[in-house]
């Protein structure tokens, strides 16, 4: 997740990056993670660059896009990010038809040496937080130390995500939610858009899988070698479908900006072994989302695997945050939720979880970015978008 420092304009991104999608190291991803940040787009009509099908930057219908989005991810796209909110199964259908998600199975792909040489990205290069951004930030929360969960983590709707991209491997963390559809029998989980897709210009990452419990026993901790069986005590879940929204898809990237406020995605996932029952079942915990909960009531706590030290990717933590602060890259999008944590590198895509008015637990949000210095994690406010992505996933069957 990238990594930002919030004291020039509350939010000039920086090196240290969380983001797990662009420049990995010698055995992760490569990508975009040094690339200089897109100009800012021309008024007026968007223009085809020749031959390229590329959009030159510019205002389509209302929408502003920025430059250099192939033509090809404009397909099925509302015409402004407004009308999105009114976007029905159907549209979110059409949409997905043109932006498709192809991971078969391919049993034992994943061993313990492949999982364990997956790493987060590089650091990405400091940027400007926009100027005259009208949206409200607030001061930087105080640090709050990430703390160790008790073991052990199955029963936890935690876990981690693993993907192939660009030759290399990498991972995030992500939460297994209730699935509206089918109570009791979820398969659905939830994670960062930057842990399944790469943003403007790209496409759906591979081999994409989900591990609950990953690591339940502690066997691969302080740098031991474990089996799979270990590792991935509940099994190996494969990602059968996987929505993310569109803001992320075609604006996104590894420089955090006002795509973070959309970095969110949804997957469906399978069994590799197929057991006949579902990731609920067999880990035996899944949360609801509480979409639209009110800020000045929630109390977040972040849950994920940090990888970069003092960590080793090998240990669930979290951190408690109490009530999120604000941070806006664009007033017209929802403010990010900002607590202080302490997590590093690989906690992108963890669940933020908070107590509901009755009683249960909910996820609120999930790690998108965070300070280069590691004092505080903030992730996207979870409203109408998110809502309608998540019954679109859970309503769609193949």
């Amino acid at each position: 997740m990238p990594s930002i420092h919030r004291s020039a304009m509350a939010a000039a991104l920086a090196a240290g990056t969380l983001l797990v999608v662009t420049a990995c190291g010698p055995d992760g991803p490569s990508g975009g993670g040094t690339a200089a940040p897109p100009p800012a787009p021309a008024s007026g009509s968007a223009t085809t660059a020749g031959g390229g099908g590329v959009i030159g930057g510019g205002v389509i219908g209302g929408l502003t896009l920025p430059s250099g989005i192939p033509t090809s991810l404009l397909e099925g796209l509302p015409t402004s990010w407004d009308d999105l909110k009114k976007w029905k199964f159907e549209d979110w259908d059409n949409w997905a038809s043109k932006h498709v998600f192809n991971n078969p199975v391919v049993k034992d792909f994943w061993n313990p040496d492949k999982m364990g040489d997956s790493k987060p990205a590089d650091p990405a290069p400091p940027i400007a937080k926009p100027t005259g951004d009208a949206g409200v930030t607030d001061p930087d929360p105080a640090p709050v130390k990430a703390t160790p969960v008790t073991r052990p983590y199955t029963k936890q709707p935690s876990g981690k995500v693993f993907f192939s991209a660009d030759g290399g491997r990498g991972n995030c963390s992500a939460t297994v939610i209730a699935d509206p559809a089918h109570p009791g029998k979820s398969n659905l989980v939830w994670t960062a858009g930057h842990c399944v897709h790469p943003g403007k210009g790209g496409d759906f990452y591979k081999d994409l899988v989900f591990v609950p419990a990953y690591n339940n026993s502690g066997a691969s901790s302080g740098g031991k070698k474990a089996p799979l069986a270990e590792l991935a005590p509940l099994g190996t879940w494969w990602a059968k479908d996987v929505v993310t929204s569109p803001q992320w898809t075609v604006e996104g990237g590894g420089t955090g900006d006002a795509a973070n406020q959309y970095d969110f995605a949804v997957m469906r996932v399978q069994n590799q072994n197929d057991t006949g029952k579902s990731l609920e079942e067999t880990v035996g915990a899944a949360v609801p989302v509480w979409f639209d909960a009110p800020r000045d009531r929630i109390s977040a706590s972040a849950w994920g695997y940090p990888l970069y030290k003092p960590f080793d990717g090998q240990e669930l933590y979290k951190c408690d945050g109490g009530k999120p602060t604000r941070l806006s890259f664009d007033a017209k999008r929802p403010a990010m939720l900002t607590i202080g944590c302490t997590m590093t590198q690989g906690s992108s895509g963890g669940g933020w979880f908070a107590p509901m008015p009755d009683g249960r637990t909910a996820l609120v949000s999930n790690t998108s970015i965070g300070t280069q210095d590691h004092t505080s994690l903030s992730g996207p406010y979870l409203e109408t978008v998110a809502k309608q992505a998540l019954d679109y996933i859970s309503r769609k069957q193949k």
